[in-house]
């Protein structure tokens, strides 16, 4: 289900959202949530993986880090990345992933079609450990604009696209008609931090 929330997002938005290769990662720690309500549906995933510093070059700006599956891959770190000769072999890098998806149904809607972005990013000050943040939001109004009950499917057009959305809760499928508009909200965030190794 959350994957076809996800479709609609990137489809009606044009916005490109990048996959998280993490979740499907032995070791690595995740959970989602779903809800609904009569109109809306929510669904949340966090995944949290850590990877040790197998070798750092830091004249190089290059780590190399061992994943929890005992894969070993060497990363460029961008300049952008402060604090890079704290790091040292035996640290553990932990990358903490969020993404939320809620769809509310909005009944006779009146509002334009739409798509807007949003985002925030941090880094690590001079003289601490090394880490950084991002967030980004991007919320699209798609107007529905045909229902097919053979299928249980219904087509909205956003502000870029058209696209057709399979509905699996027959609950939910029955409430809307055309007319009608869906607002999508979705939100991902992303925490690299390092950690010092245990002794």
């Amino acid at each position: 289900m959350n994957k076809s929330f996800a479709f609609v997002v990137v489809a009606l938005s044009g916005a490109l959202i990048a996959p998280v290769s993490a979740q499907q990662q032995p070791g690595a720690a995740a959970a989602v949530v779903a809800a609904s309500a009569p109109g809306k549906g929510t669904v949340a995933r966090s995944v949290v993986i850590t990877a040790s510093v197998e070798a750092v070059d830091a004249a190089n700006r290059r780590i190399t880090l061992k994943g929890p599956r005992g894969n070993v891959f060497e990363l460029a770190v961008d300049p952008e990345v402060r604090n890079l000769e704290q790091v040292k072999v035996g640290d553990q890098l932990a990358v903490r992933y969020v993404q939320a998806l809620t769809l509310t149904l909005k009944k006779d809607g009146k509002e334009l079609r739409s798509s807007t972005e949003s985002g925030k990013a941090a880094r690590a000050q001079a003289g601490e450990r090394p880490g950084a943040a991002a967030a980004r939001q991007v919320e699209v109004t798609a107007d529905v604009i045909a229902v097919n009950a053979k299928t249980q499917t219904i087509t909205l057009k956003g502000p870029k696209q058209t696209v057709d959305l399979k509905v699996p809760d027959r609950g939910q499928f029955k409430r809307v008609k055309v007319g009608d508009q869906v607002q999508a909200v979705y939100t991902e965030a992303l925490a690299v931090s390092v950690e010092p190794a245990k002794k």
